[in-house]
């Protein structure tokens, strides 16, 4: 009977681009684990994913030569398995080598391209044709490249050529009930089988998307042994027989909600860290958004890297400025009061010959949203700090945000988070440490850019639209589909023709973590200019 195998698997965080990095840190991860006989790393470690249209410069290739080389000389004393984008002639495949003793043992290509949701591999990638195994202490081992788990084929062309034991390599990203699709998915593939499988994946935030590891191991009976946990760095070594044996993280007693906001800080803290910034800036209202995003920043990137500002006017109640300098105080941040009445002032005086005898309307209160977001931006390119937004989906879904105001900026936070789980997301903050005042939760949700103004006046109740939009949205449902479920038409009607209305809005919208089904960014793309809702 073989020897027990020990493997490494390497949760880290990797960054796009950074091929001389990320291999520096992978020849430290490999010299650090000559005691482990495989030593496993997630998919396109050397480039991060998704490396894009990086992928097509030809200097991309030349610096993954040298690092392939680096990985190939550091194989001496463990099997690496590494995942990498590779080219032949025309052809690029994301790939995977195996390397021992200084020798290419195999390479698989990933057979599934994902071509859904915010994947565009097929752009890319050529797919592979067939599986690949290797040998190793007389044992036949099985490669895999994340989407190919996704699909019967690839696993059981694994099972024809022998294999005993399956190393899936993933870059797989979060969304809320991910990791339990994820293990659904692949305890069928196990169970269709009989083969057990080690399932390595990415850590990290990239732009709009967050990788939140959560790597495991499972025996030949789909039970997971192995759990490493979500959201952590972590390399460690199991040990397999006749089942796993490792660290094994309990993540049932883990609530979305806690997965949603550790997504969110990890999300903040490597975007602000990763491009260079010294820390954030943010408008603090006395809201709801805003106190959930400062929440978040401080977690993220801790208190003396975040700057707040609250800009009072005429409509600003005494409550909100008094909110705002509470959590600012408990938060421990850098705090000013800036009221912005001169300005509005100022810039009337300046409009008034051109806006005539005209009525007031919704321009005055934008301009409001847009002289915060001049001192906001002024302040953020002084203080080389990066603005974070603070509106949510269900405001950018309805265009219940003034463009070049609010939703100036360049990270937005909880773009992807509806408003009734911001009220989740801020009561469980809460219940780590007090941190939101408590009326900020209770209150009604105003803008505050007219008087007794609550958003309720122009939009259906939170939880109606909320629901609403997820059908709509993450969906696909029509609005007699939507209907049907109880709903009003005319609420229907009109959620659906701002969402349409305001597509504009959000392809000029600051970019913002994934954490549900379907985001507004790579995952939805609409035409702006479109004849769809006049046909509604």
């Amino acid at each position: 009977m073989p020897e027990p195998l020990s493997i490494s698997l390497v949760q880290e965080n990797f960054l796009v681009g950074a091929v001389r990095k990320n291999t520096d840190k992978v020849i430290q991860i490999i010299e650090a684990s000559t005691q482990s006989d495989i030593v496993l790393f997630p998919e396109l470690t050397l480039t991060g994913y998704p490396p894009e249209d990086l992928l097509l410069r030809d200097d991309v290739y030349m610096r993954l030569d040298d690092a392939l080389s680096r990985v190939q000389a550091a194989s001496m004393h463990s099997v690496i398995v590494i995942g990498h984008p590779w080219r032949e002639k025309e052809n690029i495949f994301n790939a995977a080598s195996v390397y021992y003793q200084g020798l290419l043992l195999a390479r698989a290509y990933k057979q599934k391209l994902p071509n859904y949701s915010v994947f565009d591999e097929v752009r890319y990638f050529t797919p592979g044709e067939s599986g690949t195994t290797f040998d190793y202490q007389g044992r036949r081992i099985g490669l895999l490249i994340c989407e190919d788990l996704w699909h019967t084929s690839p696993i059981q062309g694994l099972k024809a050529q022998g294999a005993e034991l399956v190393l899936s390599l993933n870059a797989s990203p979060y969304n809320q009930q991910k990791l339990s699709q994820r293990i659904d998915v692949i305890r069928s593939r196990v169970t269709e089988t009989g083969l057990p499988l080690v399932y390595v994946n990415h850590v990290c935030g990239q732009d709009e998307l967050v990788f939140d590891g959560g790597s495991f191991a499972m025996d030949a009976t789909g039970e997971v042994n192995v759990q490493l946990p979500l959201f952590d760095e972590m390399t460690t070594c199991i040990i397999w027989e006749l089942g796993f044996q490792g660290l094994n993280q309990d993540l049932s007693q883990s609530s979305e909600v806690s997965e949603i906001y550790q997504a969110l800080v990890l999300a903040v803290r490597d975007y602000v860290n990763k491009n260079g910034f010294r820390g954030a800036v943010m408008g603090l209202s006395g809201g709801i958004d805003s106190a959930l995003t400062l929440a978040i920043a401080v977690d993220a990137l801790g208190a003396d890297r975040v700057q707040a500002l609250m800009m009072p006017f005429l409509y600003t109640s005494q409550m909100s400025v008094e909110d705002a300098k509470k959590q600012a105080e408990v938060m421990n941040i850098e705090f000013e009061i800036t009221p912005i009445e001169p300005m509005f002032n100022a810039y009337m005086e300046t409009l008034a010959p051109l806006f005539g005898d005209t009525k007031k309307d919704t321009t005055e209160e934008n301009l409001q949203a847009r002289l915060r977001g001049v001192l906001l931006m002024a302040l953020s390119n002084k203080k080389h700090r990066i603005l974070l937004t603070t509106g949510n989906k269900s405001e950018l879904a309805v265009g219940y945000c003034t463009l070049y105001g609010d939703m100036c900026g360049g990270f937005a936070v909880i773009k992807d988070v509806p408003k009734m789980m911001v009220y989740q997301l801020a009561e469980y903050r809460n219940s780590i440490s007090p941190v939101i005042p408590q009326r900020v939760i209770d209150r009604p949700a105003s803008a505050e850019l007219a008087p007794d103004q609550i958003d309720e006046d122009s939009l259906p109740p939170y939880d109606v639209l909320d629901y609403i939009l997820q059908c709509y949205v993450e969906e696909d449902k029509s609005i007699d589909d939507i209907v049907e479920e109880g709903f009003s038409r005319d609420d229907v009607q009109h959620v659906v023709n701002l969402v349409d209305l305001n597509e504009y809005k959000r392809r000029q919208a600051a970019v913002g973590p994934k954490i549900t089904s379907r985001n507004f960014g790579k995952d939805r793309r609409y035409p702006i200019t479109s004849g769809f809702r006049k046909e509604n």
